[in-house]
């Protein structure tokens, strides 16, 4: 076993030279079940017996026994592609949490990450996510949860990160596809990049290393770089057809990535879009805070914005 590294992303992944891939974070996993603490009640199950892929289903109880309909909501974790799963202990929180504020029903995917599946592994498979979701709109889909208590009038896809990412990239798809009318969009700390500076960026080399590497290492197959529109959004020509009615864009004030959050919003408002963007700023924290401190004050505005946007659908 080779101790040369090739490639060190820390504090997220190592690669060595013999091929060999050490996640240092994300691999922690805990059962899905009843939530004390929320009420929340989750299982798992398959999506893609073609993939093996599978995903945590998280409904309140008192839903899937009245057959209550809820808004649905799939939830694409973050990790910068390589680490994470729907699983984790900090995942399995956040949607327990916010399932439960919300009231609404969660999909939580999981998805091939990189470099073992190098993108578009995952933007696919989060399309077949929502597909397999949205098979069951008639109400004899697979999934008796669904059936019962999704209202597919009322559908929202969200992630964190490279989750933000991929989940704008499935809004997209969304648009070609024509697949379903996507109620909202919620991006938190998206991962969008770029090659030229910009805003608050740093400056320097050492400073991008880390957001630039990571998309060589998830997608370096891309012809563009640093600007391909899947990585930089802004540069997209088809970003005018975004596939969905609204967007929230949540960003941190202390996060590198923010103002790329915030051009996307800008963008959106500016390039003929027909929907509404609007923007949360978090001041004083960095990214993903609400993931590792949920009970701070900032985490606690963060989950009430999102779960406002998450009810706008409710009256229709």
């Amino acid at each position: 076993m080779s101790t040369d590294i090739a490639q060190d992303f820390s504090p997220l992944i190592r690669i060595y030279k013999d091929g060999r891939v050490e996640r240092l974070l994300g691999t922690a996993t805990l059962p899905a079940g009843h939530d004390p603490t929320s009420g929340v009640v989750s299982k798992d199950i398959v999506y893609s017996t073609q993939s093996t892929l599978s995903a945590r289903l998280y409904a309140p109880p008192s839903a899937i026994s009245a057959g209550k309909k809820l808004p649905l909501l799939i939830y694409i974790h973050g990790g910068g592609f390589c680490i994470e799963s729907p699983f984790s202990p900090i995942y399995h929180a956040h949607l327990n949490a916010l399932v439960a504020e919300a009231q609404i029903v969660a999909v939580s995917v999981d998805y091939r990450l990189v470099p073992e599946h190098p993108l578009p592994c995952a933007y696919d498979d989060c399309w077949a996510a929502l597909k397999w979701a949205v098979a069951h709109a008639g109400g004899s889909g697979p999934e008796e949860w669904l059936n019962a208590c999704a209202d597919f009038g009322r559908v929202f896809v969200a992630g964190d990160s490279a989750g933000a990412n991929i989940a704008h990239r499935v809004a997209m798809r969304n648009a070609e596809e024509k697949l379903i009318e996507l109620w909202g969009l919620v991006l938190v700390d998206p991962y969008f990049w770029g090659e030229d500076q910009i805003g608050d960026e740093p400056k320097d080399e050492a400073g991008r290393a880390l957001p630039s590497g990571l998309w060589r290492l998830a997608n370096p197959g891309s012809k563009n770089g640093l600007d391909d529109p899947e990585i930089n959004a802004t540069a997209d020509p088809k970003l005018s057809g975004l596939g969905c009615r609204r967007v929230l864009v949540l960003v941190a004030e202390k996060d590198s990535l923010k103002d790329r959050g915030r051009l996307y919003c800008e963008t959106l408002g500016k390039n003929g879009w027909p929907g509404k963007a609007e923007i949360h700023e978090a001041k004083g924290e960095n990214h993903v805070f609400h993931l590792f401190d949920p009970a701070c004050e900032n985490a606690a505005a963060r989950m009430k914005r999102t779960v406002s946007f998450l009810n706008e659908g409710k009256d229709g």
